[in-house]
């Protein structure tokens, strides 16, 4: 390995350190309101999922948020600043610092709004109880669902063959259902014009209160649920450094292979 290599095999995270522009988000401090995301949703349906940082970093900048493990290793949750894995076999695990993410989102929540929703009988009706509640379709927002879910549609992804794309890793998801389910949603939501570098609408993880089910949430049905809702308007993307990004053919456009990989199959 040259030197230039070992520079940048040291350099975990580029993708953690701050920018001049970024004041405070090393030492994890942050501007109000702010979203850190790690890559992009296109690198990761480009199937990038080398680990980029660790959790330490990742949590550096939040304590609520969602995304997923080196190598595509399960579900990424992160709910009052604990990290959790849920795997492509249904199990969930509390991960240490060390774990690996190629790409997650995170924020520091604290929420404008703590209300009340109504039953929903669908995810769509829930997420049109959601978006009442949003002022804007302009900015993101950070969503946290509380209650027992009267029937919950999860996945998790594990580990595909090297250089398999999203698409063709969500074709082998593992899928799990769940009934009078206690737990947490973790969301956000995204603009439109965020489809070049995240996930736009809704992307909601699922956790059970019990920590013993979890995953990406793909259908649910409810009673009566408790929602707090925080508008974010600062948003930070700190993007991957390593060889594999570096010269990855990114200018694709990813948004149908996304739109698939986020549906039940």
């Amino acid at each position: 390995m040259d030197q230039q290599d070992e520079q940048s095999s040291d350099r975990e995270t580029d993708v953690g350190k701050v920018q001049p522009d970024a004041e405070g988000l090393e030492s994890g401090e942050r501007p109000d309101r702010t979203l850190f995301q790690v890559s992009t949703s296109g690198a990761l349906v480009a199937g990038l999922y080398q680990g980029a940082v660790s959790t330490a970093v990742v949590l550096q900048h939040g304590d609520f948020g969602l995304g997923t493990f080196a190598d595509l290793d399960g579900e990424m949750v992160i709910v009052e600043g604990r990290v959790f894995q849920v795997k492509g076999d249904g199990t969930v695990n509390e991960v240490g610092d060390d774990a690996k993410a190629p790409f997650a989102v995170i924020t520091k929540f604290a929420p404008d709004i703590d209300t009340e929703l109504p039953p929903a009988s669908s995810l769509a009706e829930l997420e049109a109880l959601c978006d009442e509640l949003r002022p804007s379709n302009n900015i993101f927002y950070a969503v946290r669902v509380d209650g027992v879910f009267t029937s919950v549609k999860t996945r998790a992804v594990s580990p595909p063959p090297a250089d398999t794309r999203l698409v063709d890793a969500a074709k082998v998801q593992a899928e799990f259902e769940f009934a009078n389910a206690s737990g947490t949603l973790v969301g956000l939501w995204s603009p439109g014009f965020s489809s070049a570098f995240s996930i736009p609408g809704y992307h909601f993880h699922f956790l059970s209160d019990a920590r013993d089910h979890g995953g990406h949430l793909l259908a649910c049905s409810s009673e009566r649920l408790r929602v707090r809702i925080e508008r974010l308007t600062d948003f930070h993307l700190a993007l991957p450094s390593n060889e594999a990004y570096l010269k990855a053919d990114l200018s694709r456009n990813s948004a149908d292979e996304l739109a698939y990989a986020e549906q039940a199959h």
